[in-house]
């Protein structure tokens, strides 16, 4: 660190306007760096580097303060009328998520979210374009996974949608039912059809069980919609910028992919199937836990505790107390509910919904990647509905950046 570009720790400190203990306890968080001096005795601070904090300091006293917070748990950044998370609650439009998930279809809860009646989506008319093509749109992509699939097929199906990029109502809503159907279509491989998605799924999977196949049902109602998640953000960007509607699910899907999103469930599923080969789970759960699985409020576990639910996830408790009504004789179910006990006892947490996908999948044999199928073909109503509202809004989402850099004048110190 020259000696022409670096500050004493009085200098540094008075430049940010803190006390030396303060400027030390930056160093140790990470907020700051130093290096010795020539004799070794003292730390030096880059000047760039504090001034920098300096200013990222300053703007969290103004706005760069409340931009942080909206984006990391924090402050509303959209006005919505869809969902609210408050209180260890999810409502849809006002109704409690977990009520309608022991009764309710995707469908009855996507004329709720996209304020229309259970008829008119019933009654949508079929995708227009030739089943023979989509029949060999899915063979040629037989062997790629069910999100590879999807994001390929939902984009060459809009490319054959003749009202793709209409604004009216009755149009936007027939594409909405086009969009949710060819993509369950597409994740299960097989045709698009007006049936409840839950049978469809159910059908796929060889679930014949009435009780488990309505599981399915209300796995798919709790997904439906969680407020501004990151999908559901994304959706809402594409939306504003004037996109059709299967370019924006098409996006949300991508987003829900990711391992801290909906991927969560194949890190979970692995999870699952590792704690039930081990000989001791307290002894593999604690070796885990030493090895990398901690977070900044302590350690933490795939598919366990939430932000928005302290007290936890209510969509977890009622999906795995029907799949405790529902499972087969001989399953993996106790030692599903067990691997949850142990992590709770061992970090406080509690199971959440992916964790809960992830044990319907496993406890009821269905095939590998079945709970983000799960995930996604819920969620997708949930993304309608956001984009509904945001064309309807017509503002483009565009927030501004803070920026950390180098400015031009500090280089030539």
């Amino acid at each position: 660190m020259p000696a022409a570009h670096s500050l004493t720790a009085p200098e540094a400190a008075a430049a940010l306007g803190i006390s030396v203990a303060t400027l030390y306890a930056y160093v140790s968080r990470g907020m700051l760096s130093s290096a010795p001096d020539s004799q070794g005795k003292h730390r030096l601070y880059d000047a760039a580097e504090v001034r920098r904090l300096a200013r990222r300091k300053e703007d969290g006293k103004r706005a760069g303060k409340v931009a942080q917070k909206v984006l990391d748990w924090g402050v509303p950044v959209l006005e919505s009328s869809i969902t609210l998370v408050a209180n260890g609650r999810l409502l849809y439009r006002g109704h409690d998520a977990t009520t309608l998930a022991r009764t309710a279809s995707l469908e009855d809860v996507a004329a709720l979210l996209w304020e229309c009646s259970e008829r008119r989506i019933a009654e949508a008319p079929a995708v227009p374009f030739a089943t023979a093509q989509w029949a060999a749109w899915l063979k040629l992509w037989s062997d790629s996974t069910p999100l590879d699939r999807a994001l390929v097929l939902l984009p060459a199906a809009a490319a054959q949608m003749p009202r793709v990029w209409a604004l009216g109502r009755d149009a936007q809503l027939d594409t909405a039912c086009a969009v949710m159907r060819l993509l369950a279509a597409a994740m299960i491989s097989a045709a698009p059809s007006n049936e409840p998605l839950h049978r469809q799924l159910a059908s796929a999977w060889n679930v014949r069980n009435r009780q488990q196949a309505g599981l399915l049902r209300a796995a798919l109602v709790a997904c439906a919609d969680h407020e501004l998640n990151a999908s559901t953000f994304t959706v809402r960007c594409i939306t504003s910028t004037g996109t059709h509607l299967f370019g924006a699910v098409t996006g949300g899907l991508a987003a829900l992919a990711g391992p801290r999103h909906g991927g969560e469930t194949v890190r979970i599923a692995a999870l699952l199937e590792e704690a039930s080969r081990a000989p001791d789970l307290d002894r593999y759960l604690a070796n885990r836990l030493a090895r990398h699985e901690h977070g900044a409020h302590g350690p933490v576990v795939s598919g366990f505790g939430h932000p928005l639910y302290p007290e936890g996830d209510p969509r977890a408790r009622v999906l795995l107390a029907m799949l405790a009504d529902c499972a087969p004789a001989r399953s993996p179910l106790a030692d599903v509910m067990r691997l949850a006990r142990t992590v709770h006892d061992t970090t406080g947490a509690e199971p959440n919904v992916d964790f809960a996908l992830a044990a319907i999948e496993r406890v009821l044999g269905l095939p590998a990647g079945a709970a983000f199928t799960l995930f996604a073909v819920g969620r997708v109503v949930g993304w309608i509905a956001h984009a509904m509202e945001q064309t309807r809004d017509g503002r483009l989402i565009r927030p501004r950046a803070r920026y950390i850099g180098e400015y031009e004048d500090e280089a030539r110190d």
